[in-house]
């Protein structure tokens, strides 16, 4: 066995959860650039 496992682990998170939320706000903030370029753009047709 790895004598680092196991002992002392600092955080016991589901490392899905950071990775989902390390997606998801990214994708929300471009999201919204994305948004308000389009907004920008259709109003100064």
């Amino acid at each position: 066995m790895n004598p680092f496992e196991g002992k002392n682990v600092q955080c016991k998170r589901n490392d899905a959860i950071d990775s989902g939320i390390g997606f998801a706000i990214p994708f929300a903030v471009f999201t919204v650039m994305f948004v308000i370029a389009t907004i920008v753009d259709f109003v100064s047709m």
